[in-house]
């Protein structure tokens, strides 16, 4: 049988065993569509506009056909810049695979509107809103104004910098001595009591509470003077 019979005869052959394993791999485009939906699904509540591009599943893989996909990330990742995403297959082969996804989030921010001074009490003029894409930003950038007009700067700041809360010292809400409220809320219930500050503290610090009957208790200063209990 000479080359080109051979040729002839196999190559029917051939094609169908790349037909077989073409069919063998999984599909990249379920896989990519199931990491999209999953991050979709879990930044429907950040601030802004949200624009996420999922990387190429490998369309040479050797993992078998799945009909239940099922992505997740590990416990307290933020998805926020780049991120890794996990792919489990439940059926009817149990395999799990990564892919990589960039999550950009685009929305208002605040930044200084000229040179401010170490100690500074931010007014409203002092405060430029602008538009950018807040995943490039410091995490802790400034996107409520109202919740840091009044406050001090730690440090001085040049025009057109992003105004971080971190730059920020929050006026106290609790001085010692003051009467407060004590409040501990959990499923279905919410305890109240009352004592006296044993500490200053902003919205967010903790603060030491001797209550009525003698006890010591530290919670979380919030911002109507209140202090919240932890779990």
């Amino acid at each position: 049988m000479n080359a080109v019979r051979l040729f002839a005869f196999f190559f029917p052959f051939a094609l169908g065993l790349c037909s077989l394993a073409a069919e063998a791999r999984q599909e990249p485009q379920a896989v990519e569509q199931t990491v999209r939906a999953f991050l979709q699904q879990a930044t429907a509540g950040l601030p802004g506009r949200v624009q996420i591009e999922v990387d190429p599943f490998d369309p040479y893989n050797q993992l078998p056909p799945c009909r239940q996909l099922q992505a997740f990330v590990p416990e307290n990742v933020r998805l926020w810049g780049r991120v890794a995403v996990g792919v489990r297959c439940t059926e009817p082969t149990p395999w799990t695979a990564y892919l990589t996804a960039r999550v950009a989030v685009f929305g208002a921010y605040y930044q200084s509107a000229r040179p401010l001074r170490a100690g500074q009490v931010l007014s409203p003029d002092d405060l430029r809103r602008e538009e950018g894409e807040l995943t490039a930003l410091p995490e802790d950038v400034v996107l409520d104004a109202s919740r840091v007009v009044g406050a001090r700067l730690r440090g001085s700041l040049a025009a057109g910098q992003p105004l971080r809360q971190s730059q920020i010292v929050l006026p106290d809400v609790v001085s010692p001595g003051m009467d407060v409220v004590v409040r501990a809320t959990g499923p279905g219930f919410v305890v109240e009591n009352r004592g006296k500050a044993l500490n200053r503290a902003a919205p967010g610090e903790t603060v030491r509470v001797r209550l009525e009957g003698g006890r010591v208790v530290s919670g979380q200063a919030q911002p109507d003077g209140s202090v919240a209990l932890g779990p």
